[in-house]
């Protein structure tokens, strides 16, 4: 980094640290005039071709079903599966949810908000990682509905 502007380094390297602290793979800020977008080389594997996803654990996940409805992001935020690194999760792979129930929190410019689910079902998959920077549209759940 360039020792000639001081202030732009320092911004850096609290950035960069900011986002090895919560693993985050893309950072973007605006400061005054200055705008700062950082990103880094994606650890994910390549979709499958034969209809399966794989996970980090190396485990393989089978695409949605008819019967899967998925949760989209309704904003851009840090996704966290509970409302304090303590706390029990709000919901786990497995869990049945209703209508109403919480499934996590998006933090947004310091706000906190609680991601409600908007069906009944049954909890297949958890998308991203707790900690983890989502863009609004982005998957969050796999639901599989009960008739």
């Amino acid at each position: 980094m360039d020792e000639r502007y001081p202030e732009e380094t320092q911004t850096l390297r609290e950035l960069l640290a900011l986002m090895h602290e919560h693993d985050l793979d893309t950072v973007k800020v605006k400061l005054g005039d200055a705008v700062y977008e950082l990103s880094r080389a994606s650890s994910e594997p390549a979709p499958q071709a034969d209809g399966l996803s794989s996970t980090a654990a190396g485990e393989r996940t089978p695409a949605a079903g008819a019967n899967v409805t998925k949760v989209l992001a309704p904003l851009t935020g840090v996704f966290y599966l509970a409302s304090s690194p303590d706390a029990t999760p709000y919901v786990e792979v497995g869990d049945r949810v209703e209508t109403g129930d919480v499934l996590c929190v998006l933090e947004a410019m310091k706000l906190f908000n609680e991601i409600q689910s908007d069906y009944s079902g049954t909890i297949v998959r958890i998308v991203p990682g707790n900690g983890e920077l989502v863009s609004q549209g982005q998957e969050l759940f796999w639901i599989e509905l009960h008739s």
